[in-house]
């Protein structure tokens, strides 16, 4: 992504000097389109590895087991319905964009569906690792989880006493 935004900046510079287009609408479309997929299929990733932001006020001082309690609530009250929503929503513009084989409207440009279909694809990672994330955040609050296994994101603060 930023080997291919670098050269739209440097080709749309240079090609002006030499009176050459350099860069083109599909390179820019290609630079937001590896954007996107990093964002959306980091979303996932991001979660299991206890990346995402929290409000680390009250969360840094609870315990292991209240942490685990929060974040299990956060996912299935949050997480989890906001993600179906998500895809629930996007269902119907995703199908549509491939029955017409959807193009951007720029010249040049790339195919529309194969990004737009990546909205349900992260969005279903997300919803899978969600139920992970709760499956593991009951083991913990329920005290069932080994302490060796706890996730890295409950390990953190002052006060991690059970």
């Amino acid at each position: 992504m930023i080997g291919v935004g670098t050269w739209n900046v440097i080709g749309r510079y240079l090609g002006n000097l030499v009176g050459q287009n350099l860069s083109s609408n599909a390179l820019i479309e290609t630079q937001w389109y590896l954007f996107d997929i990093i964002f959306l299929l980091g979303a996932a990733y991001t979660l299991q590895k206890g990346g995402h932001v929290r409000v680390d006020v009250f969360y840094d001082r609870w315990s292991r087991r209240h942490k685990a309690l929060a974040d299990l609530i956060g996912t299935v009250l949050f997480l989890i319905p906001f993600s179906a929503l998500v895809i629930y929503f996007s269902w119907g513009a995703v199908l549509k964009s491939w029955a017409v084989w959807e193009n951007s409207p720029d010249p040049g440009g790339l195919l529309r569906f194969p990004i737009k279909t990546m909205i349900l694809v992260s969005f279903g990672l997300l919803v899978l690792q969600g139920i992970s994330e709760a499956i593991k955040n009951w083991a913990m609050f329920s005290g069932s989880l080994p302490t060796d296994e706890v996730p890295n994101h409950l390990d953190r603060g002052a006060d991690n006493a059970d």
